[in-house]
């Protein structure tokens, strides 16, 4: 099945599905003699994995990484870095009964007209358990983002409506909804919890900020790097829209609110205000890069609904077994990753025009 790799100078694919035996991911492009541990990814993993609190699945997935190459003695050779998560916690007999049903919302009908076969066991490739192998490899490309002084923060901005109003990016983990409002909180988990007991589901927003970018990432006129950030972003099961620096809202402003006017300040030159949110162009600015990402509601729920079968009869549906009344807290994580894979990448391939014009020498 083609589409499972992503980057062109730093590279991942991603393999195994949600009721395998594994999933996991192959890195390219990473530079050698770079120090990389287990633990750098696992932190990573950890924000991610199910089981964190009550308003999260009950799947209880320890997701430990496994590296299998590209490491020695504790630094990366250059060679492909390759990442195993085992499955631990499946329930395979949860999705028994609806083997031959197509779940509303879920990528059932449509993988079985594309391939003429589906992997009913939670949804196989197009689970949201996927996603732990996109987080292994945007830990790797956090690691060495940061060595160039950049940092990917990510946070809940929004869930069913309720919003943050302020953001302190040091109470972000310090809650189960990431948000970066600790005044908002409580009125995030009574919502979750609130569509969860009446067996729905419910959505939100998750934004983020990259700061450290230099100006000049982004490759015109078909990579730009706000085509190449949406393009990670939207390859993510659960969003269902992105937007970048004022984004929709831009809609209804005159140009001279919206344009981003030039001065010096700190030695370089900067903008006065961010409604690009970093990228002219298509190329990065040097201010922050903002951006975010609408989550919808997970499909899975325990309403009755009305469905159709494999053989083409009309049928009702309840979908019960362990599922997140809200995944945007851990869909953050998976934003970060792939805005991290992005940034990297585009930066390697900067980086590598910087040289060849600074050493002058001919590519034959």
């Amino acid at each position: 099945m083609p589409g499972n790799s992503f980057g062109r100078i730093f590279r991942i694919t991603t393999f195994g599905e949600s009721h395998g035996t594994g999933i996991g991911v192959v890195i390219d492009g990473v530079p050698p003699g770079v120090a990389l541990s287990a633990a750098d990814i696992q932190q990573e993993l950890d924000r991610r994995r199910p089981g964190q609190s009550t308003i999260t699945t009950e799947r209880n997935e320890r997701d430990r990484v496994e590296i299998l190459s590209g490491i020695i003695d504790g630094k990366t050779t250059g060679a492909p870095v390759a990442l195993y998560i085992k499955n631990e916690n499946m329930r395979t007999d949860d999705y028994e009964a609806l083997k031959e049903l197509y779940r509303p919302g879920h990528a059932d009908y449509t993988y079985d007209m594309k391939y003429g076969i589906r992997d009913w066991r939670g949804g196989g490739r197009a689970s949201g358990r996927e996603t732990a192998a996109r987080v292994a490899g945007g830990a790797v490309a956090k690691k060495l983002l940061r060595e160039s002084g950049i940092e990917v923060i990510g946070y809940t901005l929004e869930i069913g409506g309720v919003r943050a109003e302020r953001i302190k990016y040091d109470e972000i983990e310090r809650n189960p909804v990431r948000s970066p409002d600790p005044g908002k909180v409580n009125e995030m988990v009574k919502r979750i919890k609130e569509v969860k007991a009446g067996g729905d589901s419910i959505g939100g927003i998750v934004e983020v900020v990259v700061t450290g970018v230099p100006p000049g990432l982004g490759e015109p006129v078909f990579d730009k790097l706000d085509a190449l950030l949406a393009h990670a972003i939207m390859s993510v099961g659960a969003v269902k829209g992105v937007e970048i620096g004022r984004g929709f809202q831009s809609a209804n402003m005159k140009g001279s609110e919206f344009n981003d006017q030039f001065e010096i300040r700190d030695g370089r030159i900067r903008t006065r205000t961010n409604n690009a949110g970093g990228i002219l162009g298509g190329i990065s600015t040097g201010e922050d890069i903002v951006l975010r990402a609408a989550i919808r509601p997970p499909a899975s729920i325990s309403i009755r609904q009305k469905t159709v079968d494999r053989k083409g009869e009309e049928r009702d549906i309840e979908v019960y077994g362990r599922h997140d009344p809200c995944i945007v807290p851990r869909a953050v994580p998976v934003i970060e990753a792939m805005v991290s894979i992005v940034i990297i990448d585009c930066l390697l391939l900067q980086s590598a025009y910087q040289n060849w014009v600074k050493n002058r020498r001919s590519p034959l």
